[in-house]
């Protein structure tokens, strides 16, 4: 192995290179979160475009998670072999090259195939967009650089939901994804001119190749059980059962590699440390409800409440205008406040937002639907920054960026896994409501007559009538489903409460008094 080069140490840029930079590196970081979010509206758009139904679409969704959160680890390894602007550019100019597959796709396995490519190469831009960043600015300026690169973070999926519904509506879906082009050829043009020549050392590693392979196969398999399970029949499938089975052959094996490697790829003995497995737990649990929630949202939306994409994107955006407004308060008192109590308040406003949606019904107007998507925000900025500070408090510096890869994995593959089961469990949910409105609509009942005579009255004929009751019942049903997931959801908020409480409060850091008489 080659000894490790002394770093460079790049001055911090000046003038209009640093604004310029600052808007390169900001740009691939919301271009990669934006198609985290744009997609969702669209799901119904792209499955009526491609023959499959909305379930099977949602893997345009899930796909990209799996394939994103694989990638992240191995960014520290990428990093350090071929140096960081290199990478950082090559992952952008990827980014462009998938997002054009994914527009130009006319299956939903070429869009799912376009979408896997795009979240592993998707994997090392946030983290080196991050890391530029930083050294493009002064010591003493760190901070407004990580609140200027997190504003684009959290603008993201406030944009991402109304562009995604204007695109769809007035051009087509692929839109969604042929938007990347030329933010993404910019990016990639503006910051290899100004960061090429401070490239970062590199040399060659060992990379586990094998402990690679164990996560690829076990993640890989467990999230195609999940998504394909609904339209198999789950284990009445001989497939679901063999894909079952090497997921847990898989992921154990993983886990037993991984924790005698010299390099793993994944340093799963970091869940030894009570903060950081309990916090990587809570986050990922966390994650996967809210991003399950936010994917059942608009599919209800557009399915059963004859909203069109650009109105469920007007219904979603919301949440990031209090995560904005707040999440610069939760920057600065982390390390005064608890991040405990901080993460509780977070919770507690989740549980509030999913049990005010717990009551709605297909009369539900857009105003009322938009209050807890809005409160929904002031969750958001209680929940990420305080619950990293706990995840890392007393992890040793040289195992900062293992802990950050690994939590980052975890929070992406959970929340893939939490859209793939809130549609299951929404469809599931959805057959049973059906059957119990059913039997108190039988031939013959008071009911029934009740409903056909007043529509007939209305002018439809008795088949149309019928159709029209059909239609009423399954929108009841799938209301009440999703009405089933929201308030499930709550309770489960609340009791991730308790196990904040299992952890340690992070030290305490006092801010800096500045003695009278002197400038700030």
């Amino acid at each position: 192995m080659a000894a490790p080069p002394v770093p460079v140490e790049h001055p911090p840029l000046q003038g209009s290179a640093r604004v310029l930079g600052t808007v390169a590196l900001s740009l691939a970081t919301f271009m990669n979160v934006l198609d985290s979010s744009i997609a969702n509206v669209s799901i119904p758009a792209i499955a009526g475009d491609l023959g499959a139904s909305p379930s099977q679409a949602t893997w345009v969704i899930t796909s990209f998670g799996v394939a994103n959160a694989i990638a992240v680890p191995l960014t520290g390894w990428l990093t350090q072999r071929f140096g960081a602007v290199r990478l950082w550019t090559t992952s952008v100019l990827l980014f462009v090259l998938a997002s054009m597959l994914c527009g130009l796709a006319t299956s939903l396995e070429m869009l799912v195939a376009a979408r896997v490519l795009q979240g592993l190469v998707a994997g090392p831009l946030m983290p080196l967009s991050q890391t530029l960043l930083m050294a493009s600015y002064p010591r003493a300026q760190a901070g407004r650089a990580l609140a200027f690169w997190g504003m684009t973070t959290l603008v993201a999926p406030v944009v991402g939901p109304l562009l995604g519904g204007w695109l769809t509506d007035n051009l087509s879906w692929p839109w969604i994804f042929f938007i990347n082009l030329p933010v993404g050829l910019l990016a990639a043009a503006v910051g290899w001119g100004l960061y090429r020549a401070r490239e970062t050392p590199t040399r060659r590693l060992p990379i586990d190749t094998i402990g690679l392979a164990l996560l690829v196969l076990g993640v890989g398999a467990m999230q195609l059980v999940l998504d394909l399970g609904p339209e198999a029949d789950w284990f009445e499938s001989t497939e679901i059962v063999v894909l079952a089975v090497v997921a847990v052959i898989g992921l154990a094996v993983f886990i037993a590699w991984e924790l005698t490697d010299a390099h793993p790829v994944v340093d799963l003995r970091l869940f030894g440390q009570r903060n950081f497995c309990v916090g990587v737990l809570v986050t990922g649990i966390g994650y996967g409800l809210f991003l399950g929630n936010v994917v059942l949202l608009p599919l209800w939306l557009q399915q059963w409440m004859g909203y069109t994409a650009t109105q469920a994107g007007m219904a979603l955006a919301p949440v990031g205008v209090l995560a904005i407004l707040l999440s610069p308060l939760a920057g600065r008192k982390v390390t005064q406040w608890d991040p405990r109590w901080m993460t509780t308040a977070g919770f507690v406003v989740f549980a509030v937002v999913m049990w005010m949606r717990s009551g709605f019904t297909p009369q539900t107007d857009i105003a009322t639907i938009m209050v807890p998507t809005l409160l929904q925000g002031a969750g958001l900025a209680f929940y990420f920054i305080p619950l990293t500070t706990i995840s890392l408090a007393g992890i040793p510096q040289a195992r900062l960026p293992a802990a950050a890869g690994l939590s980052t994995f975890v929070r992406i593959a959970s929340g893939a896994m939490g859209a793939s089961i809130a549609t299951t469990v929404w469809e599931s949910r959805a057959v049973m409501h059906h059957a119990h409105l059913v039997e108190q609509l039988q031939p013959g009942s008071a009911a029934l007559a009740s409903a056909l005579a007043g529509l007939q009255a209305a002018g439809l004929s008795e088949a149309a009538a019928l159709a029209q009751v059909t239609r009423l019942i399954d929108q009841q049903a799938h209301t009440r489903a999703a009405d089933d997931i929201f308030l499930v959801s709550a309770w489960l908020f609340l009791g991730l409460i308790a196990l904040i409480w299992l952890t340690r409060r992070p030290a305490p850091v006092a801010p800096v008094a500045i003695p009278a008489g002197k400038p700030g």
